[in-house]
């Protein structure tokens, strides 16, 4: 591995966590925001929800334009939109204020997302791109692991409103990276036959290839099982369990240390084994254990460290099923690498948000409706893989 290899990883997974820190590190504050503005849990989830929704519409648009500007350009105006919305979440008032700025928030941070796969889909293909994808998730995970820690610490100082000018700082951080770091991956001469229209076509091409879009909910499927977690685990955990803010933290953490360690195997077993038999057997263990867990604790062994465990074990095994779900689906897509990048990721997002909606609606307080819903999400993804993704596929890469 050389120098190289490993500082393009750090730059790109330190982007893309810039807008995933904004969620995981306000997670802490959640029940606060609440009171504080005296909204209920409903409404305060909302201010996550918009979020998801508007990062998970505008990687539609990022994608393109990075096909036609570029990997730099739409980095610099996505970032430099999320700074502003950082201050504007700061200074809200109300909770629709709030609401309104994650909105604005998502849609900067959405170019983080999207256009970081595309420069792993530029500069690698195969197995080489599978082991860059999961060392950028081993630095992407640095926000999950931290950014809850982070957010404990700065709302005990500063409380909640200090959260969103922590933020800011990292989006800044990510502006200097970009420009000092990361070199252009899609040269002039690449971008000549790119235009509106060229992109309307490969989204046609995109949602009539039906390789890519199994591969894509596969994907999406298992981020619904993460983040129906995450947007319900701050009340199970600490109004339910009565963990405090810093524990919660702590707790949340653990599955992303496990999802990172385990995703770092993704190259090597890869090369042993193939791409898409890691996918399938990762999928059948991630539905197998989601499953468990909902089935133990509907039996009454709904205790903090029987859910703890399970989720540790499964969402281990999902640091497999994204990165290889991700590298099939963009394969054979090397020219419009930008535009699949930004329909995959909107799909996970959309997904991922109907999921938290549909959770929602069975929320009781309790952690059976959430450990249900992450289960319904492992068991889907389960059943398309099964369906749709033959093990016999042979990937040129492998």
């Amino acid at each position: 591995m050389t120098a190289s290899f490993l500082r393009t990883a750090i730059v790109l997974g330190l982007i893309s966590a810039i807008g995933p820190f904004a969620i995981d590190m306000y997670l802490p504050a959640l029940p606060s925001i609440g009171k504080d503005l005296a909204a209920e849990t409903g409404v305060v989830q909302l201010s996550l929800l918009s979020f998801f929704i508007s990062f998970a519409i505008s990687q539609l648009i990022y994608g393109p334009l990075s096909d036609i500007w570029g990997r730099k350009a739409p980095l610099y105006l996505g970032i430099g939109l999320f700074t502003v919305a950082s201050v504007g979440c700061a200074l809200a008032t109300d909770i629709e204020t709030l609401i309104a700025f994650r909105f604005l928030q998502g849609i900067g941070g959405a170019a983080g997302m999207v256009i970081p796969r595309a420069v792993v889909r530029d500069m690698h293909t195969g197995v080489q791109a599978a082991r860059l994808m999961s060392l950028l998730m081993l630095v992407f995970s640095i926000s999950p692991i931290l950014a809850p820690l982070a957010g404990s610490a700065v709302i005990q100082f500063y409380g909640w409103r200090g959260v969103f000018y922590a933020v800011m700082i990292a989006a800044f951080i990510g502006l200097i990276l970009l420009s000092t770091q990361l070199q252009e991956t899609r040269p002039k001469k690449d971008r000549a036959d790119s235009s509106l229209g060229s992109a309307l076509a490969a989204y046609r091409l995109l949602l009539r290839d039906r390789n890519f879009l199994t591969l894509t909910f596969i994907g999406g499927l298992g981020i619904s099982g993460f983040l129906v977690y995450l947007a319900n685990s701050p009340f199970v955990l600490i109004d339910h369990y009565g963990l405090t803010p810093t524990q919660y933290s702590i707790a949340f953490s653990m599955n992303a240390v496990s999802f990172f360690a385990v995703s770092q195997a993704t190259g090597w077993l890869g090369e042993r084994f193939g791409l898409v038999r890691v996918m399938h057997l990762a999928v059948a263990a991630f539905a197998l254990t989601m499953a468990s867990m909902f089935i133990v604790m509907s039996l009454g062994f709904n205790q903090l460290p029987v859910m703890a465990a399970f989720l540790f074990v499964g969402y281990g095994v999902l640091g497999l099923v994204i990165p290889t779900s991700a590298v099939l689906a963009l394969e054979e897509h090397g020219e419009i690498a930008g535009t699949a990048s930004a329909l995959m990721g909107t799909l996970h997002f959309v997904t991922a948000a109907v999921a938290m909606v549909v959770a929602s609606f069975f929320f009781d307080g309790t952690a059976l409706p959430m450990t249900g819903a992450i289960a319904a999400c492992a068991l889907a993804a389960f059943l398309l893989t099964q369906a749709t993704i033959g093990r016999s596929r042979v990937v040129a890469a492998e």
